[in-house]
């Protein structure tokens, strides 16, 4: 061999080597940020905040789901989730409003702490790749909360199913897949947001603080906004603009509202645990006239949600290619 031939298969050699010292790094990382999760005090925490919402809602579905039966006898199993009793909200309530502060307690201090405590600067110092450690640390928390949504489902389908004694359906039990996927990415989310203002900000406090504000806003105050913006662009305080401007006010207020990950997450849950939802977007009479009142299919209900689904992947790879890029090109050996 020649010793061009040498020079251009030595590169060759050195890319499998590459990924496999990315790969092991990289595993190395995840196993110890799960192990950090797990052993910590924070995630005790946030296993007693989930078992105490589970067994909520487990209440407020067995308390509620005779009457829900008596009203409709159709999609039995879906009900199960989005049934409450005796003023508890339901399973699906309880998450959409619950979950992104699991997300965020698992990530708002993900890179601070460790650059304030000092054990950053070891962590890179060490023969491994750089963005090993962020996308190490998004992946722990986000098996994490795929194992918490994953196991409390589960768990309210089995509750159910004892209470009521009916099989569900293959269509019932693929709603409920799709559902605990949106639920999944919905939390992630929340956890990529968290890490980007771990990434930003200098303390956990503030980091903690800027992504509740967040939460709170996207959960209450965005409806506001919305409505606002809406009532503003197009009036409807008369008869004569609420004749012309209805249909553009209710638009305008509802394009504004999916700026909003909480919106899309329970829009998207709601046609998919629902199958009598038959559009999410404003039906006119004219659209109306022929229509036929029956249950969407699965493959219909899709087709209403996919763009949320993409949204919500779009919104969380978004996010958390920003912290990526942030932390990467962050001075870290100097602070």
């Amino acid at each position: 061999m020649t010793r061009t031939e040498k020079a251009d298969a030595a590169p060759a050699k050195r890319e499998p080597e590459e990924h496999k010292v990315r790969y092991h790094s990289m595993a190395a990382l995840y196993r110890k940020e799960m192990s950090d999760h797990i052993t910590s005090k924070r995630f005790i925490i946030i296993l007693i905040l989930v078992m105490v919402t589970t067994i909520a809602s487990l209440y407020g579905m067995i308390s509620g789901i005779s009457d829900a039966l008596e009203s409709s006898s159709d999609y039995i199993f879906l009900k199960m989730y989005t049934t409450g009793g005796n003023s508890i909200p339901s399973y699906v309530s309880f998450i959409a409003l619950i979950g992104p502060f699991i997300g965020l307690m698992l990530g708002f201090d993900a890179i601070n702490s460790e650059r304030n405590n000092g054990t950053l600067n070891r962590l890179v110092s060490q023969p491994i790749y750089r963005d090993s450690v962020i996308i190490g640390k998004f992946l722990a928390g986000a098996s994490l909360v795929a194992i918490m949504v994953i196991s409390t489902g589960v768990l309210i389908g089995t509750a159910g199913f004892l209470k009521i004694g009916i099989l569900p359906s293959g269509e019932e039990l693929v709603r409920v897949v799709v559902y605990l996927l949106y639920t999944i990415v919905y939390i992630c989310f929340w956890l990529a947001m968290s890490m980007l203002f771990s990434v930003v900000c200098r303390h956990s406090a503030t980091s903690a603080l800027a992504s509740i504000a967040l939460w709170i806003f996207c959960a209450i105050f965005m409806s506001l906004l919305a409505s606002i913006i809406a009532n503003a662009a197009y009036p409807v305080d008369n008869q004569y603009n609420a004749m012309f401007n209805s249909l553009k006010n209710y638009n305008c207020e509802l394009y504004l509202n999916r700026c909003s990950p909480y919106y899309l997450y329970s829009e998207a849950v709601s046609t998919i645990l629902n199958p009598s939802v038959r559009a999410v977007n404003a039906v006119t009479m004219s659209q109306m006239v022929g229509a036929i009142s029956s249950y969407l299919s699965l493959g219909q209900s899709l087709l209403l949600v996919w763009p949320h689904l993409t949204g919500l992947l779009a919104l969380t790879l978004a996010v958390f290619t920003v912290s990526y890029v942030k932390f990467m090109r962050q001075e870290i050996r100097g602070n």
